[in-house]
């Protein structure tokens, strides 16, 4: 008798991904309320341990098995850098720079208000007990980690909004994306603050120095290379950046924004840019979409197969 191997049921799990969303938002003709993105996070949950895993424990176990998971999310951790990173090449720094003083106070009270909100509530679940906080934890790490929480942004996810109302490449849109962007790097700031330790302080040093040279070089290198070799060597600088911000605690989503963010949208020829946006939106980004509640599934099978 044939036995499925972990390649197979890793295509198993992809035609679930990619099917049950498309099906779901073609045949209910949800486009109008909840754009495709929406329903592949809504089919994210419905495959995870709540529906899917409790339904059909068996079925489920069967094929979200921790090798299948950790696939899957390799091709999503790949999938959210490529797509950060095209928001890092679209964000028009120069406008930002021009309007300062605006980008920062919104931007600031965007991540304040909702941090503050946030740290307030956190507050008050531990003065109702200290349950919150882990054995190496404390108060303020709780209270700064979930208040940070409630003011993160989705960026992908935003960004998806933004392209569906086509709104992206507007003044509005450029504007709401600085914001967000300087959020989310005020964001990982925090966080460094939260996980304060002088080991990681020393190697985000040596990363932020390393990085500003080669981003210098990098910026050199690419006006003397035509188009057709720019795109090959953006890729082995995204790859490169994500690895160095990931290795000295930045979060390798920080090193992708950083690595777009340095280079400039009018060294790519704007129709190539999204097309190869809509490429990575329709082939990898459902299984980012997707995998949140997989993963949580994935993670309770293995726990229960280890009992």
């Amino acid at each position: 008798m044939h036995s499925v191997t972990t390649t197979e049921l890793f295509l198993l799990a992809m035609l679930i991904i990619y099917s049950l969303p498309y099906l779901v938002w073609r045949w209910g003709r949800t486009e109008y309320y909840a754009p495709l993105v929406v329903v592949q996070i809504v089919a994210g949950i419905a495959l995870g341990p709540g529906v899917l895993g409790a339904a059909f424990p068996s079925y489920y176990q069967t094929v979200f098995t921790p090798d299948v998971i950790k696939m899957l999310t390799g091709l999503a951790t790949w999938a959210v850098m490529l797509f950060v990173w095209i928001a890092g090449i679209e964000l028009e720094l120069n406008k930002a720079w021009a309007n300062v003083r605006e980008t920062a106070v919104t931007a600031g009270l965007a991540m304040m208000v909702p941090m503050a909100l946030g740290s307030l509530v956190a507050a008050m679940l531990l003065y109702t007990g200290d349950i919150w906080a882990g054995s190496n934890g404390n108060s303020v790490q709780v209270i700064l980690g979930l208040g940070m929480s409630c003011a993160v942004t989705a960026l992908p996810i935003l960004i998806l909004f933004m392209e569906k109302l086509e709104i992206l490449r507007a003044p509005l849109g450029q504007r709401i994306l600085r914001y967000a962007s300087l959020d989310d790097i005020a964001i990982w700031g925090v966080l460094a603050l939260i996980l304060l330790d002088w080991e990681r302080i020393g190697r985000q040093a040596v990363f932020l120095v390393a990085f500003m040279a080669a981003a210098f070089l990098i910026r050199k290198l690419m006006v003397l290379l035509q188009e057709r070799d720019r795109w090959p060597i953006s890729l082995i600088w995204l790859a490169a950046v994500a690895f160095g911000a990931d290795w000295c605690g930045l979060h390798f989503m920080v090193g992708a924004f950083l690595a777009g963010m340095v280079m400039e949208a009018r060294w790519f020829n704007q129709e190539r840019m999204d097309l190869f946006r809509h490429f990575v939106l329709l082939a990898f980004m459902p299984v980012f979409s997707c995998l949140r509640g997989c993963a949580r599934s994935g993670k309770a099978a293995g726990e229960k197969a280890a009992d």
